[in-house]
């Protein structure tokens, strides 16, 4: 098996964020490795007072075996950490899958995964503390982040050593939460990159309680973040997709520069505007804007400090609120 192509291939079906493992073992085809990170910052992060809070720690566990005729079978659990506060619930549920690739007919993967949405909606979501909210809204049972007991397949081609196509295809089978039903749904995306420029475009449909809830999303990314210039858009244009809104858009601009010396800036923008009904007026959900720096003290500690903006709506019941941290982020 090519190595490095597994690498690349697990790695595009991981968060867009950075993600380290520690290997604990490796013979004779087989590897174990132990990953995941903790953070903690402070600021009017979660609520309107200032606190001691998390952003996003996990803790994961995968593995990998060469079974042969060009096939390597991997498996990956991970879990969501909940350190600050007491309580029963410590550990909940963000991946669970296995997969199969193979260097000419793809991979296959089944589980709780990242799906092939976030493959392309996902190029703006990388900064630590605030970016790209609207992408995990009911991403679980719609599959727009990370997909709840998903099948994916993922073929990419390489044309040259700057220039690559990538089809991307999932589905989640019919099931019912909160009393919400939601069909059987699928999608699929498709990304073209050559010389540092990804084009992306992806279809994510089906019916939820017997109505049709599609989005149709695009984005464009230029650069790689962290090193240097980096900027991503992306536009999504739903039905009954967005927390049950008849029609809704959303929007997302990042634009990064790595200082080249572990320091990161970005500005971004988001905003979602829709209509409850066929016949109501469009009106913004929400939008706001952060400005953002990360910090790589080590190749394993980032520190980070944002302060996002709320640039208000059109529900005269809600008031600005104004987020703000400073942190730091320790890679296990």
């Amino acid at each position: 098996m090519n190595t490095k192509l597994l690498a690349a291939t697990i790695a595009a079906t991981a968060c867009g964020t950075n993600a380290f493992a520690a290997e604990i073992y490796n013979s004779e085809g087989s590897t174990i490795s132990l990953g995941g990170y903790v953070d903690v910052g402070i600021g009017e992060y979660s609520s309107d007072e200032v606190e001691v809070h998390q952003v996003s720690p996990r803790l994961n566990v995968s593995g990998t075996q060469d079974v042969g005729n060009g096939i390597t079978v991997d498996a990956k659990g991970e879990w969501a950490l909940k350190y600050l506060d007491g309580g029963d619930t410590s550990f909940t549920t963000r991946l669970g899958y296995i997969g199969m690739t193979h260097d000419q007919a793809g991979r296959l993967a089944l589980g709780t995964q990242w799906a092939p949405y976030y493959d392309v909606a996902g190029v703006a979501d990388m900064p630590i503390a605030f970016a790209n909210d609207f992408i995990y809204s009911n991403h679980g049972n719609l599959g727009s982040g990370r997909g709840d007991k998903m099948v994916t397949y993922r073929k990419g081609f390489a044309f040259g050593d700057d220039m690559s196509l990538d089809f991307g295809l999932g589905w989640q089978g019919k099931h019912t939460e909160a009393a919400t039903v939601y069909d059987a749904r699928g999608q699929i995306a498709v990304s073209f990159s050559m010389m540092g420029i990804g084009l992306g475009y992806v279809y994510n449909g089906g019916e939820v309680d017997n109505v049709d809830a599609e989005s149709h999303a695009v984005s464009l990314k230029v650069g790689n973040y962290s090193n240097g210039l980096y900027s991503a858009v992306v536009y999504a244009n739903n039905d009954n997709f967005y927390e049950s809104l008849y029609e809704s858009e959303q929007y997302e601009v990042l634009l990064a520069y790595g200082l080249g010396n572990g320091l990161n800036l970005s500005v971004n923008y988001e905003a979602v505007t829709g209509k409850a009904t066929a016949n109501s007026s469009d009106l913004t959900q929400f939008s706001q804007s952060a400005l953002q720096a990360e910090y790589n003290f080590t190749p394993k500690l980032v520190g980070f400090a944002g302060y996002q903006i709320d640039l208000g709506d059109d529900d005269p019941a809600t008031e600005d609120d104004d987020k703000w941290t400073i942190g730091a982020r320790y890679f296990l």
